[in-house]
């Protein structure tokens, strides 16, 4: 049964740093094409980072620079360091995992991920 339990979100200032994990049971995160996704009130979910199992790495244009999405496959776990935070940042951010990625249009695609966590809130104010 895989489960994934995000951590690491928080209260931030503009310009700070968050680190966000997903920890990961019932599979190996260096085995499944993964990604992290942001929904913030009203708005549609949103994909930021993919990670796909041979380590290709893909961002959606508005964090590059900024994101960097990881995996450790010794601790099971997919990271999304974020820094040089801005308000619009502000989201509930989740990661997911796929054991199944037709395209370059589903790698950020929430539709694409059958398995997600329960989500970690991250606030950023000026």
């Amino acid at each position: 049964q895989v489960q994934l339990v995000e951590s690491g979100g928080g209260s931030a200032q503009v310009g700070g740093s968050l680190r966000l994990s997903c920890a990961a049971s019932g599979f190996n995160v260096s085995n499944l094409y993964m990604a992290w996704f942001r929904q913030a009130p009203g708005m549609e979910r949103e994909g930021v980072a993919y990670t796909s199992a041979r380590g290709f790495i893909r961002y959606v244009n508005s964090v590059k620079g900024r994101f960097t999405c990881s995996r450790d496959g010794a601790k099971n776990t997919l990271y999304l360091q974020m820094d040089s935070l801005k308000p619009e940042h502000t989201a509930m951010y989740f990661c997911a995992a796929s054991s199944f990625i037709r395209t370059y249009a589903e790698t950020l695609s929430a539709g694409a991920y059958r398995d997600w966590g329960q989500g970690t809130q991250v606030t950023v104010s000026s």
